[in-house]
């Protein structure tokens, strides 16, 4: 790249109409988005047009200790949006240059194929996208709101990746398409309710409850089908929660087994989560047995 990495940046990075920056390079690549998304079925479409996004390194400039929001999965549920934080170092012999500091996040095989994404609310080319904290490094902060009725629809659940650039004062850069892969995960409920209540001893005890996750496509909730939940028991007066089984959701995410009654203490159901869903633990149901 002959170029110098502003101009590298600004035509590298991915970016949707409803946030193009005011140049033209990243206009023209919002306005290629627009025309695209424009074209799909689906209003929640998120279009891209990239090239040349694809590792790309000269020089020393080097980007480390990438942190995708504080190290966690990003979980939505169905109205509320998130601000997610990405964060890394960059190095360079010669310092960085702050202005060049830039991430994207994208669900897909790679960047050109991304089919859902997010940019950060900075602009490319923004001096204060990085801090400089010595002489040969800066910490670079990005920050991106995720809206799940404009940028997710349940296709979009599971790993994402981020794609980040930084370039030295002397010219060199480094441009990663994946630094760091994080979970998207679609928000999960739980419930538990035991009965009857209060229940003789020895005899039998009914458990119910639902798994339920948001569903990006609809803004409601529906049931998680076929997953392994766990039902735990704990005893009155002590303090740890003992699984006594395993229960498979059924098509509408119902939970429903029997137990036989032996002390009074309390009931819960607990699901693991999966690639796509976050585990979830429901509140405690208190059973007295008499």
């Amino acid at each position: 790249m002959a170029a110098s990495l502003g101009a590298l940046a600004l035509t590298a990075v991915i970016v949707p109409a409803a946030q193009a920056a005011g140049n033209s390079e990243v206009r023209a690549a919002a306005s290629q988005a627009t025309a695209h998304a424009s074209k799909s079925a689906s209003p929640k479409a998120t279009a891209f047009s990239a090239t040349g996004t694809a590792d790309d390194q000269q020089g020393d400039t080097a980007i480390s200790n990438v942190v995708v929001n504080g190290g966690k999965d990003v979980v939505l549920g169905t109205t509320a949006k998130k601000t997610v934080t990405v964060t890394f170092t960059a190095t360079d012999n010669s310092g960085i240059d702050t202005s060049t500091g830039y991430a994207v996040l994208y669900h897909g095989t790679d960047i050109d194929h991304s089919d859902y994404g997010s940019v950060p609310s900075q602009q490319v080319g923004d001096a204060n996208n990085c801090a400089t904290t010595s002489a040969t490094t800066a910490t670079c902060t990005m920050t991106f709101t995720i809206d799940p009725h404009a940028d997710l629809a349940n296709a979009a659940a599971g790993s994402w990746k981020t794609w980040a650039i930084a370039s030295g004062k002397d010219g060199d850069y480094s441009q990663r398409e994946n630094v760091k892969t994080f979970g998207m995960k679609r928000y999960s409920k739980l419930t538990t309710n035991a009965g009857p209540e209060p229940v003789a001893k020895g005899k039998t005890l009914t458990v119910t409850g639902s798994l339920t996750r948001a569903n990006w496509d609809n803004y409601t909730y529906a049931g998680y089908t076929n997953q392994p939940v766990k039902l735990q028991f704990k005893k009155a007066g002590t303090t740890t929660y003992t699984t006594v089984k395993t229960v498979t959701s059924s098509s509408t995410g119902g939970l429903k087994t029997t137990v036989t009654a032996a002390y009074d203490g309390y009931w819960r159901y607990s699901f693991a989560g999966t690639s796509t869903t976050p585990a979830v633990t429901s509140a405690s149901d208190y059973v007295d047995v008499r």
